[in-house]
């Protein structure tokens, strides 16, 4: 099952949202995606081993180390912004927590993490496809997801 936009709106119907791989440091990706969903007023837990505040416009907002740390996983859809292997791992732990959904971002996956996903979630979104050149990214294809659902 490729990545589409239905894909997406399952993804983006979800009340909640975390995001794995979550930054401090605004030149990484993962300070930019969670920033994205801040941005877009979209209620977001943070998820970094590191356990400290990432401060996004003045504010600190708390980080979880873990995703058995995130509440009502069942209702939380999961950004990855993590090297492959941590992607991998990450996701055999969202299964067995039941997050439904997941969106890979360009360079968190490779084939055994793809099949992985594909085989696990209700919906994925990774790989090629998208608006941007280089596959399925929040920062360039969420708007279009919140939209689609009406939350935008």
């Amino acid at each position: 099952m490729a990545a589409t936009d239905v894909t997406l709106r399952i993804f983006f119907q979800s009340p909640k949202y975390a995001v794995v791989g979550a930054s401090a440091n605004q030149e990484k990706f993962g300070f930019k995606v969670f920033k994205w969903y801040l941005t877009h007023n979209l209620p977001v837990t943070p998820i970094n081993p590191s356990g400290k505040p990432i401060p996004v416009d003045g504010q600190d907002h708390p980080v979880v180390t873990s995703l058995k740390d995130v509440e009502n996983p069942t209702e939380t859809s999961v950004s990855f912004i993590t090297p492959p292997a941590v992607t991998l791992a990450s996701l055999k732990e969202a299964k067995e927590l039941g997050f439904p959904s997941v969106f890979l971002q360009p360079g968190t996956f490779n084939d055994e993490v793809l099949a992985y996903a594909k085989d696990n979630f209700r919906a994925v979104v990774a790989g090629d496809g998208g608006w941007g050149g280089e596959g399925w990214c929040v920062l360039v294809d969420g708007e279009r997801g919140l939209k689609a659902v009406g939350k935008l």
